[in-house]
């Protein structure tokens, strides 16, 4: 026998949700999108996006692999690389946008300083020209699929010579890693 409780839900969430996605605002999809529209095996469909109580950040939706060459990670890729002393899993995010904490041992390069830090990550050099041959893999996360802030940290670390072979992209980020219930801690800025 069907549980009364699921069965409302699916009858609302058919019969509503159309009409309470009406009602949020619309966000892009990307920079150039708005709505995706194509024709299915269903008809046609369109695909928009709508802002909604979870969403950390409201930027556009970004690829999997925004830097050729870098890698996406999950979760227990994140974990492992934690516990490996040849990565470093950094928080790219500004104090200004650290929504929800942070993954416990991790360190913050906000996305605007990263490539005048790379000696951190085992670069030698400075600013006028960096040797990364043998830095350390890293991992870069921000607040989620909707936020540039990594993306934009992974362009300025090639450009500058890190090379795009030694980063990991979780772009699920704080999202992904809460949405989960993963152990998070207070950010320093938001002390």
């Amino acid at each position: 026998m069907y549980n009364f409780k699921i069965l409302a839900a699916c009858i609302f969430s058919v019969l509503w949700a159309p009409v309470l996605q009406a009602e949020q605002e619309s966000l892009p999809i990307t920079s150039d999108l708005e709505s995706i529209s194509f024709n299915s095996i269903e008809g046609p469909v369109t695909i928009r996006r709508f802002a909604n109580d979870i969403m950390l950040v409201k930027g556009t939706v970004r690829p999997m692999v925004p830097v050729p060459g870098v890698t996406p990670v999950g979760e227990l890729e994140v974990i492992s690389a934690l516990q490996d002393s040849d990565y470093i899993v950094v928080d790219t995010r500004t104090k200004e946008t650290q929504y929800g904490g942070t993954i416990p041992g991790t360190v913050n390069f906000p996305f605007n300083e990263i490539a005048d830090r790379l000696d951190e990550l085992g670069c030698e050099g400075s600013t006028a020209g960096w040797n990364c041959q043998e830095a350390l893999e890293v991992v870069l996360y921000c607040n989620g699929p909707n936020c540039g802030q990594s993306p934009r940290a992974m362009s300025a670390m090639v450009a500058a010579g890190f090379p795009a072979t030694k980063i990991s992209y979780y772009r699920g980020g704080m999202l992904a890693w809460t949405s989960l219930g993963l152990t998070t801690r207070e950010s320093e800025h938001s002390k």
